[in-house]
């Protein structure tokens, strides 16, 4: 199991058109993925899950990912968070 910490930095936050594209990545890996708060991990496969999470900009999140290509869905889902989910800003 791979844990990471993130910090969501886009403007708007954990809208829904990047939760859109994190739901797209986390389902081209076949690991488990969960995503939020320490005490609340959603399945980053669910839009309406990820949607829950109301994560604006400056919130602090936990990726969790178990299975498999576990390292490689991390990585994708932090670089892609990282990019402001290919936003301007």
């Amino acid at each position: 199991m791979i844990t990471r910490t993130i910090v969501i930095k886009n403007k708007l936050g954990l809208h829904a058109r990047a939760a859109s594209k994190l739901v797209e990545v986390a389902l081209s890996y076949s690991a488990k993925i969960e995503i939020g708060h320490s005490e609340k991990l959603v399945n980053c496969k669910s839009i309406m899950s990820v949607l829950m999470l109301a994560a604006g900009k400056g919130t602090e999140l936990s990726v969790r990912a178990q299975g498999e290509d576990e390292t490689e869905a991390v990585e994708a889902i932090v670089a892609l968070i990282d990019n402001l989910f290919g936003e301007a800003e």
